[in-house]
């Protein structure tokens, strides 16, 4: 029979699964402690929380079926990064990261049900955030309408020269 604590602890990280957009898997073997306190603390400013968990813990918090996709990154030393809002910052945070301190590693993500390989993460995480796309995407939006505007005004201009110039030719 399992413990309680255990029975709380696949409770908790039940939790964060379902409370997260996605996680990312990696392989902090070699880091220090300080290295990992650097790592959470720009995770946290990404929008996603580190936690250390146990393979066997997380398999069961996550279910049979995404259990057995992620078996084969289920092995060794195990830290979750969940995904609390934006996963392209968070992926980001993790990559960046991960090439600063090569002997760490990125196993694999889910985001939003869907499983990413280590290519994939380092795909997701070459996307320009939430607010450049937003920005982007209003530019694109707003580009014909001030197109139109310009070509009205300058219709406008020519209609007012003209009036003039016949103005100024039945004044002379």
């Amino acid at each position: 029979m399992p413990k309680q604590e255990k029975i709380d602890m696949v409770a908790e990280i039940k939790e964060d699964v379902e409370a997260s957009s996605g996680y990312f898997l990696t392989d902090y073997r070699g880091l220090k402690v300080s290295e990992i306190t650097d790592l959470r603390r720009k995770l946290r400013t990404a929008g996603a929380e580190y936690k250390v968990i146990k393979n066997t813990l997380f398999g069961l918090a996550v279910g049979e079926e995404t259990a057995g996709v992620l078996a084969e990154y289920l092995a060794g030393p195990t830290a979750v990064a969940f995904v609390k809002t934006d996963p392209v910052a968070s992926a980001k945070a993790l990559v960046d990261f991960v090439r600063e301190h090569k002997n760490m590693s990125l196993k694999a993500g889910m985001v939003e049900g869907q499983f990413l390989g280590m290519d994939q993460v380092q795909a997701l995480s070459k996307i320009p955030p939430r607010e450049v796309l937003v920005a982007q995407m209003l530019g694109s939006m707003q580009s014909p309408i001030t197109g139109f505007v310009g070509t009205l005004q300058g219709l406008m201009s020519n209609l007012v020269y003209t009036l003039q110039a016949v103005t100024d030719q039945k004044s002379a």
